[in-house]
């Protein structure tokens, strides 16, 4: 494979890892990790789905074994209740406890952390994303990360050189790579260290209160800050790739740096653009901001959404809902290219990377676009109510061979209830418009030729040429304004085929006596 598709390209850059030599574990391990702190968020999918091509693209072109973790530090103490979960002053008086010792505001799981898991893991597993969950809890407590603590108290010293060097002065006076748990309160405790014992493996600290206690870092007692403890299950799991986001790269050296003074190699890693609200904020667990996976699918496939995420990682992405519609179509696009492309196109399209090389067929005869056009004049409350005019348009077509294009008819009648409907904004037409709609609903009425998509593009078109319209987008901008109620659609001859010439010339006269409007 010769594709310079980015997961191609990372796969081949961690191919040459182990060009001398296969690894001595059997396997190429991937990981992605995740901070249970709040409502697993879009950006986590998008890692694990990124991660996922990535991992593919690599067996596609290696017969090294792969496996992917995806880890959950739920070890970290709660140092800020999310805004959009309930029982806000039950779980203030719980900060600074590991998220799993925090009970759930839901009552539906042991703890914060386990509801939070299950979360990530639900929609890990809707996807169909093959994986094994690590609880950092179970990797401090069942003695999985023991050796690698062992080893950071021996070698504690060169652990804090590192991490010093990153700190303010001010910070560095406080600063232990060791969080103890508070063996009385279980709050997770950033204090300094009175001793590291690197011979019996414990810490020595004082409490807040003043007072004395010596812990092993072994069993649990003890967790790493999330710096180290980044580098450290690096080397503790020997992980060989992993990617994170924009804000962690300045820190990608003090990863590496641990993972190697614990006995590791530093992986590949990769890092990608943060994803944005609506008013450009960086997606936050905490705030609850920005699209959730539920909320996509509610108006669209998953499918749509592994391909928003395929496309340029290394850009940032604003994720609001007006994102959607496209991403749908820009999908189906690339799966009707598929079939005619030659192997190097192919590996290539995006769908390639979200079908692991098997995409299917698109049965989408209709854009999303056009769907939510329809749905704009059609009064429909479901997918059943656009099926008359999409099989008038398209007759061979029926819900049970074009499941896609069922399902986007069911998506498109929300997404128009809940995102356009409450927005549009109709208007009175000028006197050069309300002459060129009239004179547009005469040839429609007198229509004898084909009733495709260009065939009534071009007339549309003719019309708006022939009253001088400059430029000529401001004729089909005024169609849309006056018959949508929106600035802007789809190619309006495709829209009159869709919905039919004598209902669109029934919708122009309820446009031109002004019914839209007041």
């Amino acid at each position: 494979m010769k594709s310079k598709a980015w997961p191609f390209e990372e796969a081949r850059a961690l191919l040459k890892r182990y060009e001398k030599k296969a690894p001595e574990k059997g396997y190429v391990l991937f990981e992605t990790g995740y901070g249970p702190s709040g409502l697993p968020h879009i950006g986590t999918f998008g890692e694990v789905a990124r991660t996922t091509m990535i991992r593919r693209a690599f067996e596609a072109i290696s017969d090294i074994p792969t496996r992917l973790i995806c880890f959950s530090d739920d070890v970290d103490g709660m140092r800020k209740v999310p805004e959009n979960v309930p029982q806000q002053d039950m779980l203030r008086q719980h900060m600074q406890k590991p998220l799993t010792s925090v009970p759930d505001p839901y009552g539906q799981f042991d703890s914060f952390g386990a509801h939070n898991n299950a979360m990530l893991r639900r929609f890990l597993d809707t996807f169909g994303f093959e994986y094994e969950f690590i609880s950092a809890t179970e990797f401090y407590k069942s003695g999985r990360f023991d050796d690698t603590l062992r080893l950071a108290t021996e070698r504690y010293d060169a652990i804090m050189n590192i991490m010093l060097a990153s700190l303010r002065e001010e910070r560095q006076q406080t600063y232990s790579c060791f969080l103890p748990i508070h063996p009385e309160t279980g709050r997770v405790l950033y204090v300094p260290m009175k001793n590291v014992d690197a011979k019996n493996h414990t810490i020595t600290f004082d409490d807040e209160d003043g007072r004395e206690w010596t812990l092993p870092v072994t069993g649990g007692h003890v967790k790493l800050q999330w710096k180290p403890d980044f580098g450290a299950r690096w080397a503790a799991l020997d992980v060989d790739f992993e990617m994170y986001g924009k804000d962690h790269s300045t820190n990608t050296p003090i990863y590496d740096g641990i993972c190697e003074v614990l006995g590791g190699r530093k992986p590949n890693h990769m890092s990608y653009e943060l994803f944005l609200d609506e008013e450009g904020q960086k997606i936050s667990k905490t705030k609850g901001n920005g699209l959730s996976i539920d909320e996509w699918l509610t108006y669209a496939s998953s499918e749509s959404l592994s391909y928003f995420m395929y496309q340029k990682p290394k850009t940032a992405k604003r994720m609001h809902f007006d994102v959607i519609p496209r991403a749908v179509d820009e999908y189906h696009q690339q799966l009707s290219a598929y079939e005619g492309q030659d192997i190097e196109a192919q590996a290539a399209n995006p769908v390639w990377h979200i079908h692991n090389g098997a995409p299917p067929a698109s049965k989408m005869v209709v854009t999303f676009g056009m769907l939510l056009n329809l749905a704009s004049v059609a009064g429909a409350t479901d997918a059943a109510g656009l099926w008359g005019f999409i099989k008038k348009y398209a007759p061979d077509a029926s819900p049970e061979l074009n499941p896609d294009l069922n399902a986007a008819a069911a998506h498109a009648v929300r997404y128009f209830a809940d995102k356009i409907a409450p927005t549009r904004v109709f208007r009175l037409p000028t006197d050069m418009e309300r002459a060129a709609m009239v004179d547009l609903r005469a040839r429609l009425a007198a229509w004898q030729g084909e009733t495709t998509d260009d065939a009534l593009q071009t007339m549309v078109f003719a019309v708006g040429k022939d009253h001088a319209f400059e430029p000529l987008r401001d004729w089909f901008k005024a169609l849309y304004e006056l018959l949508l109620g929106a600035s802007d659609g789809p190619r309006f001859g495709g829209f009159v085929a869709l919905y039919g010439v004598g209902e669109t010339i029934a919708l122009m006269d309820r446009a031109l006596a002004g019914e839209f409007v007041g």
